[in-house]
């Protein structure tokens, strides 16, 4: 008896140290960013380890909010990606109820196409999707911004929360017609309130899709004044050199949104990547 505890300890002590040490892999460019954004901002390389360089100071951090218009691209950045994240949570929510519970004419190939979109990386659909933006008028436009980010989102989401309402016993509903409602009403109060995980795997993916995106970003925003964050952030590069202490700062600040979301929303994650990816 003592042999397995003593095993089961020395397992325990293994797991946790394996743990700690990715953990310190993980956490150690997180660290180097720290270090960047309080250096002079024109040095990035340094043979000191220490994470509090000398002559730190928070100027970059100042310059930001000074110097840069950042609370410009933050204001614009959170204005597109939650819009986003509302439309892909209200259209995959009702898009995956449909394909979950319904059978109609196109069902199949419906969730085929939704899957064979996820095989190709936006950049590939990016002059397609521009060539429709010009002939809408939407070049330049948050408008036009918005409706390429949601329509990237969408598919995954529509999966996502088919998958979970397939967990959902289809008697639920019943009972809720029974009772007086239609089917709207048993959907919206019996059907998504049991899918909040799922729907926090929306709302989250389709936030990340949208705060996080360059590429597509650079080619729709063409007005400096309807920057997103990772464009203002590119604007610190510069031909003849970079300002790698501004990068470090916004790199950090532009980080804290989504750790705060993944932190919140932590309980409903687990059990949302789950059940909703077991079935489909």
């Amino acid at each position: 008896m003592n042999a397995a505890k003593k095993k089961r300890r020395l397992l325990s002590i293994l797991t946790h140290a394996v743990l700690v040490l990715f953990s310190l892999i993980a956490l150690y460019p997180v660290l180097q960013i720290v270090t960047i954004s309080l250096r002079p901002s024109d040095k990035l390389l340094s043979t000191s380890l220490e994470i509090i360089p000398a002559g730190a100071s928070f100027r970059s951090y100042i310059s930001l909010f000074t110097e840069r218009p950042f609370l410009l691209w933050m204001r614009n950045s959170a204005l597109v990606s939650l819009t986003v994240t509302m439309t892909g949570v209200v259209l995959a929510a009702m898009a995956g109820y449909a394909f979950s519970r319904f059978s109609f004419m196109g069902k199949k190939a419906g969730m085929l196409s939704l899957l064979v979109t996820q095989m190709f990386p936006a950049t590939m659909l990016l002059l397609p999707l521009y060539i429709m933006l010009i002939h809408l008028g939407l070049i330049n436009t948050y408008f036009g911004i918005i409706i390429t980010y949601s329509a990237t989102a969408l598919p995954f989401c529509i999966w996502t929360m088919k998958g979970y309402y397939d967990t959902i016993p289809g008697t639920l509903e019943e009972a809720a017609r029974i009772d007086g409602c239609n089917q709207f009403q048993a959907f919206t109060k019996v059907i998504l309130p049991l899918a909040a995980p799922a729907l926090v795997i929306t709302g989250l993916f389709s936030f990340m899709t949208a705060w996080a995106e360059y590429i597509v970003a650079a080619q729709i925003l063409q007005d400096t004044a309807l920057w997103t964050l990772p464009l203002g952030l590119k604007s610190f590069e510069s031909n003849m050199t970079t300002e790698w202490g501004l990068y470090g700062a916004a790199s950090l600040i532009v980080m804290l949104p989504v750790v705060a979301l993944f932190l919140f929303l932590s309980k409903w994650l687990v059990s949302g990547l789950t059940l909703g990816s077991v079935k489909g």
